[in-house]
């Protein structure tokens, strides 16, 4: 519910007198609205605090002229159960689908003709699934193919979960397990470098044992992707802010918190610009600086910590022809700086023409470069692999830039990444970069905040259900 401060100070004050218990959850993306979810569906009197002024965190949408534009390319998989259960739980899954069956269409443009190949599964059990796909991906020789099995067999019998793992970069497993340079680029990095937001080289091999293990090695339709087909905001700030408020959530945007202290009887204020709530927990859901600037002191053994965990960048640019140049709805590419590109034409609300978004992971060379740095090369590019670009006229190009979109990947992040408790009784911690074991998505955002929730309300004396057993 919104209302205004002062009667919601007053009433807050009674109805702790009378016993109810109150949260406080900092912070409005995808893990703080789960949080506050559910812990209201389990009968606490909660405030959701957001300091932008909408929802989502850093999936959202905004509006250039005649189009909503979403800051990213946003996607997910059959796997990620947590974040489905959040599309449910808003009523938003059937805006966001997921394919019958995984198939991306690779465009390789390095050699003298450009080569399609995809990469699709059958109905068959793991690891056969991808047996006729890797047979015949053109990318890759017969022996390079056949080192792919290899090496994804002995991750199979991996535990992501083993603390040596992290220690350890992805591109030295592969090289130990034979997989050649080209191979990398072409099958494992294409993948990694999208759900991990890091080269194999620069990424932990526990996260990447758990993404490849987690999507590719564990059912056969685990891996099938999704993604909106309606703009991000629709889904994370409207849907959410919906069901937020229709579950009892007092929702402030607008709202940044300022300090975070408690009192002696161990019940917690925060205070937003001028006014003081009253809580018996409280989530911070916001990035690891801001959680860190927030957190009082004793909260953490090692508050430092949270800032040596770096962030990555994701780029998007935005092209937007006169004429439709890409029939499929996606492909990935080889031998081209461009990784993915997304026809978002319908899902933008564009009646002519067609609209290209170009998501590109691990972006830090590229991260600063100007519009027309950014447009003189990739155009181009589009125009290599979209040969009916050639033709069409480019009506809009912009970007948009994401420099901290994720926490960085590094071999040793997992020694960083804090649980939900902390050392004060009744301050819990959520969020994509918390120790989720899943890489920065929106899978691990909305399981942060169930645990964080879970933590809360174990602290409290609640009984509740987890939506996701395997998230107890």
């Amino acid at each position: 519910m919104t209302g205004s401060g002062s009667h919601d100070h007053q009433r807050t004050t009674s109805e702790t007198a009378s016993g109810e218990r109150r949260a406080i959850v900092i912070g409005g993306g995808i893990a703080g609205t789960t949080t506050a979810l559910q812990l209201a569906d389990a009968g606490l009197r909660v405030a959701l605090l957001e300091g932008r002024p909408r929802l989502g965190g850093l999936a959202f949408s905004f509006q250039r002229g005649d189009l909503t534009v979403d800051n990213g390319q946003h996607v997910y998989l059959r796997c990620c159960t947590a974040y489905r259960w959040f599309l449910d739980r808003v009523e938003g899954a059937h805006l966001s689908p997921l394919q019958d069956r995984l198939d991306v269409p690779v465009l390789d443009v390095g050699r003298s003709r450009p080569r399609l190949g995809r990469l699709r599964r059958t109905a068959l059990p793991v690891p056969l699934h991808l047996a006729a796909s890797l047979a015949t991906y053109p990318h890759l020789s017969l022996a390079e193919r056949a080192s792919v099995g290899r090496a994804a067999l002995a991750l199979r019998g991996l535990d992501p979960a083993d603390p040596a793992l992290d220690g350890i970069d992805f591109a030295t497993w592969l090289g130990r397990h034979g997989q050649s340079r080209r191979t990398i680029e072409a099958l494992w990095d294409l993948v990694g470098v999208a759900t991990l937001n890091a080269t194999a080289a620069n990424a932990s091999m526990a996260l990447a044992a758990m993404v490849f293990k987690t999507g590719l090695l564990s059912d056969p339709g685990a891996a099938d992707i999704g993604w909106a087909q309606v703009p991000l905001g629709d889904l994370h700030d409207t849907l959410a802010r919906k069901a937020l408020e229709a579950a009892g959530v007092r929702v402030e945007t607008g709202a940044r918190a300022r300090t975070l202290t408690a009192d002696a009887d161990g019940r917690w204020q925060v205070e937003i610009d001028g006014e003081r709530l009253d809580a018996d927990a409280v989530v911070l859901a916001v990035a690891q600086r801001e959680a860190h600037a927030l957190l009082p002191e004793g909260a953490m053994a090692d508050p430092d910590r949270l800032l040596d965990i770096g962030t990555a960048p994701i780029l998007n640019i935005h092209v937007r022809y006169d004429r439709k140049v890409l029939r499929r709805p996606f492909f990935a590419a080889l031998g081209s700086p461009v990784q993915w590109v997304f026809d978002r034409t319908e899902a933008s609300g564009l009646k002519e023409g067609q609209y290209l978004a170009i998501s590109q992971s691990a972006a830090q060379d590229e991260i600063d470069a100007s519009v027309a740095e950014l447009r003189a090369r990739y155009l181009p590019e589009l125009e290599r692999l979209l040969p009916p670009a050639r033709d069409a006229r480019v009506r809009d190009f912009f970007v948009t830039r994401e420099r901290t979109a994720t926490f960085d990947p590094a071999p040793g992040v997992g020694r960083l990444r804090p649980g939900a408790t902390t050392r004060a009784p009744g301050l819990y911690l959520a969020g994509a970069w918390t120790a989720t074991g899943w890489p920065a998505t929106m899978e691990g955002a909305v399981r942060s905040g169930i645990t964080a929730a879970a933590a809360a309300l174990r602290a409290l004396g609640r009984p509740h259900e987890h939506p996701l057993k395997e998230a107890a």
